[in-house]
């Protein structure tokens, strides 16, 4: 687990790498990766939710 030095130190790095003007649009990119892979998600749940399931055959003992 990480504690509250080891995510300074990271965001430091980060910082540093990109710059200060670049933050806010990687943040935005994350968030509509973000966005769009929920939306697949949610698309795909909702197709296996409509289709009729499949019906098994009747089991002789």
């Amino acid at each position: 687990m990480l504690g509250y030095q080891e995510l300074i130190i990271i965001f430091l790095i980060v910082l540093l790498l990109f710059g200060g003007s670049k933050i806010p649009d990687l943040a935005k990119g994350i968030g509509k990766g973000i966005r769009e892979f929920n939306k697949a998600k949610d698309g795909i749940r909702d197709a296996i939710e409509k289709e009729e399931p499949v019906k098994q055959p009747a089991k002789k003992d």
